[in-house]
């Protein structure tokens, strides 16, 4: 079945892509749940007016991305933590810490499901965490922990 998507779904496609799905798939899933509309000849135009206006938003996202990212990299993100006397913390820094600390101290709200670290900071000293703002724009800032 050929529908065209109304909103973005993961793994799917993005809104205004014109799809061939299963037929289930888009009569139990997209449809009922307001993703996807049938794809007749009017609504394949509108599908492409809806992809130049997602490809307009995406480039100002990106273009806004880009700019924090040239602001986060240069700047070095103190965080105060308890610590021991090896310098192991009490407990870890978390992505909220983090997020909170770029905005206190850059003055840039970040979302904390935008930080992407493989491994939990617990210990003293300086660390580097990734930043994903837009699929298109990733980058490394700098944290350092210091005891408090």
């Amino acid at each position: 079945m050929r529908v065209v998507l109304r909103s973005d779904v993961e793994r799917v496609g993005k809104r205004g892509d014109l799809l061939e799905v299963a037929d289930g798939y888009a009569r139990n899933y997209l449809i009922p749940h307001g993703f996807a509309i049938v794809a007749t000849d009017g609504i394949t135009q509108q599908a492409g007016a809806m992809r130049r206006a997602r490809d307009l938003k995406d480039s100002k996202e990106r273009e806004g991305a880009e700019a924090v990212a040239r602001k986060l990299v240069q700047a070095v993100i103190t965080i105060p933590a308890r610590a021991g006397a090896e310098g192991r913390l009490f407990g870890s820094v978390t992505h909220q810490d983090i997020a909170n600390a770029v905005e206190s101290q850059a003055g840039v709200l970040l979302d904390r499901h935008r930080i992407v670290s493989n491994d939990a900071i617990r210990t003293i000293g300086p660390h580097e965490v990734t930043v994903r703002l837009h699929p298109e724009v990733q980058f490394q800032i700098r944290i350092e922990v210091i005891p408090s």
